[in-house]
C-alpha cells in the first residue's frame, strides 16, 4: 500500500473518530446538560497536556530527522571516500590501479543495487558488501609502492580505505528503526490523551467545534505518521539515497 495512502487513511480514521465519538456523546447527553460548564481545572489540565505533548512530538520529529540525517552523511563519507580511493591510486602502475578500480566499482555497484535494496528490506548489510570492501582493502594494503610518489600516496590511501569502512560499518548501524518501543509508547498514548481530553471539554454542539477537533486530530495522525516514515532511514517515503554513489560513480548503473 504507497504511504501517501496510509497517511490520508490515518488522518480520515482520526477525524472519524472524533465525529463518532462526539456523536455518540451528544445523542446521549442528558437534555438539561450544560456543555459550557467545564470546570476551569479541566481546561487547564488540558491546555498544558497540549503543550507537553507538542514538546514531545518536536524533539521526537527533530531525533528522527537527525538521524535520517546522519544516514545521508555516512552514505556521502562511504562515496567520497571511495571516489577518493580511484583517484589516487593514478600514480600506481597500470595493473594495480585498474585492478584497484575495478574492485571499487565492484562495491558500488553492489551497494546501490543489490545492498541498498536488503537494507531497505532486511535493515542490514550484505556480506557479500563486506567481502568487496574487504578485497579494495587487500588491493591497497598488500602493494608494496616500488618509487618515492608511490610510497607517499600509500599511507593516504590506507587512510582513505579506513573512512570507507568506518562510514559503512556506521550505516550498517543506522539501517534499522532509531525509535525505541516504548517511546512509540509514549508518542500513541499521548496522542490518545490528548484527544481524549477533547472530550472532557464537552465538545459536541456545534460543526464548528466538531471540525477543528476533526481536523486536531488529523494532525497528530500526520505527524506520528512523519515520525514513523523518518523512524528507518533507508527503507521508507523520505529515506537516506544512493546519490552521493551515482554522482562519483556515474558509470554505475543503480
Amino acid at each position: 500500500m504507497p504511504e501517501w495512502l496510509v497517511l490520508t487513511l490515518a488522518m480520515l480514521a482520526a477525524c472519524a473518530v472524533v465525529v463518532v465519538i462526539t456523536l455518540v456523546r451528544h445523542r446521549r447527553a442528558a437534555d438539561d446538560e450544560d456543555p459550557s460548564e467545564t470546570p476551569d481545572v479541566i481546561e487547564y489540565m488540558t491546555m498544558w497536556i497540549g503543550v507537553v505533548y507538542a514538546i514531545v512530538l518536536g524533539l521526537a520529529i527533530a531525533g528522527v530527522w537527525e538521524g535520517r540525517s546522519a544516514a545521508q552523511e555516512h552514505v556521502r563519507a562511504e562515496a567520497v571516500a571511495l571516489h577518493e580511493i580511484t583517484e589516487r591510486v593514478r600514480v600506481y602502475p597500470a595493473d594495480v590501479r585498474d585492478r584497484i578500480r575495478d574492485d571499487v566499482n565492484a562495491y558500488v555497484g553492489h551497494v546501490v543495487t543489490t545492498e541498498w535494496q536488503t537494507m531497505a528490506d532486511d535493515g542490514r548489510v550484505t556480506g557479500r558488501g563486506t567481502e568487496l570492501l574487504d578485497r579494495v582493502r587487500r588491493d591497497v594494503t598488500d602493494y608494496e609502492p616500488r618509487t618515492d610518489f608511490e610510497a607517499q600516496a600509500y599511507q593516504p590511501l590506507v587512510d582513505q580505505v579506513a573512512a570507507a569502512d568506518q562510514a559503512r560499518s556506521a550505516r550498517a548501524e543506522s539501517t534499522g528503526q532509531t525509535m525505541p518501543g516504548v517511546v512509540w509508547f509514549g508518542l500513541i498514548s499521548g496522542a490518545v490523551i490528548t484527544i481524549g481530553m477533547i472530550f472532557a471539554l464537552q465538545i459536541r454542539r456545534t460543526s464548528r467545534e466538531m471540525i477543528l477537533a476533526g481536523l486536531f486530530s488529523a494532525l497528530i495522525a500526520f505527524l506520528l505518521f512523519l515520525i514513523w516514515d523518518f523512524d528507518a532511514p533507508y527503507s521508507r517515503g523520505i529515506a537516506a539515497s544512493a546519490d552521493p554513489f551515482l554522482r562519483l560513480f556515474p558509470h554505475i548503473d543503480g
